[in-house]
């Protein structure tokens, strides 16, 4: 469900599909992070996925103009999932709250993979 504004010269709405992209855009730039997973329903696998489809491995639920994000990532071997993880989270938050003025809930890290250069 889309998040609304009501201002006194029309209504704001900003969809999932926006706040997933700003969540997918801001944990990229976390140190740590090789990408965004999405998983292969027919085999459960995980893939990588391409930044123009970062949004895939995001679920956004809105509800009363509060957010609860999922991602599902993908880390570099050899870093603490803990610290990045927290970075994640803290980056994620902070962008999405800036750039929407809506309150972030809660933020949920699913790392699904290592991945080893």
């Amino acid at each position: 469900m889309p998040a609304s504004f009501k201002t006194d010269k029309g209504n704001i709405i900003i969809e999932d599909g926006v706040i997933a992209n700003i969540a997918g855009i801001s944990a990229m730039e976390s140190y740590g992070i090789v990408g965004m997973a999405s998983k292969n329903a027919a085999d459960g696998f995980f893939e990588l996925l391409k930044f123009d489809h970062l949004s895939k491995g995001i679920t956004v639920n809105t509800e009363n103009n509060t957010i609860n994000i999922q991602l599902h990532v993908i880390l570099e071997y050899g870093v603490r999932i803990s610290t990045v993880g927290q970075n994640i989270i803290d980056r994620v938050k902070f962008n999405i709250e800036n750039l929407t003025g809506l309150e972030v809930e809660n933020i949920e890290v699913f790392v699904e993979g290592i991945r080893i250069e």
